[in-house]
């Protein structure tokens, strides 16, 4: 009875402090989301503080693709999200089996090369340098290719295809089938899991690009979606003299965020189980 007390009160404060912690984490969200949805006027009345909007309008989000080139750059994002993942997918899976083979001669050394990439990295000068001698500067494929395998996503793959039963290698190589047969129809089917938790990681990463393309972009017309907020969140709150009319710079900001991060947001429950999943089963082993 002691015991079944004790984990009671265990579940009850656990319970507690993960929903305190769920409504840290949504309060902001649902600020931002609000205040994107509000008048500024009853922002004003609410000292710029509201999470559940008495009136409702998509004056922000309007003026939003009216303005500020976010269409064009929502298809930048889409473009580098999908086709850079489908690279890095294809790319890291093409490492990560050779590597998952205990019998590759000089294994041990290429897996020292690859966790040394983790380790030391060339730096941002030398990336840059590169990147401008390929003659990649001002092209969507240096926000692709620069990056296109992850050290640490390899070794994630790497530790999946190593549980795989060593049997049904055997058998596949006993029926004739080589080795990317092997892993085009047999390997990768039986590894949705990690594939999925691997492509989550390169896809969120893609849709974040930030940095490389201030780097590498010079031509606005390129600017990914992240970039264009960045500038919008950069305006200075604009002064107007109609509130109840106009769209001030607060609200737009808003929705800029909430635009940027509803994707995600929407796909990400779809994918938890399997994103779950492949953590477990893909972790690295010491």
């Amino acid at each position: 009875m002691v015991r079944k007390g004790e984990d009671r009160l265990f579940q009850t404060v656990t319970m507690l402090i993960l929903a305190l912690v769920g409504l840290v984490s949504v309060v902001p969200l649902l600020y931002v989301f609000s205040v994107s949805l509000t008048p500024f006027a009853e922002v004003l009345r609410h000292g710029g503080y509201v999470l559940i909007p008495k009136e409702i309008t998509f004056h922000a989000y309007k003026k939003l693709f009216e303005s500020s080139g976010i269409p064009r750059a929502l298809g930048v994002t889409v473009y580098i999200t999908v086709v850079g993942t489908m690279i890095n997918l294809l790319l890291t899976t093409l490492v990560a089996y050779p590597l998952s083979r205990k019998k590759l001669p000089g294994r041990n050394i290429f897996l020292m090369m690859v966790v040394l990439t983790i380790l030391f990295s060339g730096g941002i000068i030398p990336t840059y340098l590169i990147v401008k001698a390929t003659g990649l500067i001002d092209s969507l494929w240096a926000l692709i290719l620069p990056g296109a395998v992850n050290s640490f996503n390899v070794l994630i793959i790497k530790s999946f295809f190593e549980q795989l039963p060593e049997e049904l290698f055997e058998s596949a190589r006993i029926d004739g089938a080589r080795e990317f047969r092997i892993l085009f129809t047999l390997v990768i089917p039986l590894s949705v899991p990690a594939m999925i938790t691997v492509g989550l990681f390169y896809a969120v990463g893609h849709w974040n690009s930030f940095f490389s393309a201030i780097m590498y972009m010079t031509d606005r017309s390129l600017y990914p979606l992240q970039v264009v907020v960045r500038e919008i969140l950069m305006l200075s709150q604009q002064q107007v003299e109609n509130v109840e009319e106009q769209v001030p710079t607060v609200t737009m900001q808003m929705a800029a965020v909430i635009f940027a991060s509803l994707p995600i947001l929407v796909v990400y429950p779809f994918l938890q189980k399997h994103f779950t999943k492949g953590m477990l089963l893909g972790s690295i082993k010491g």
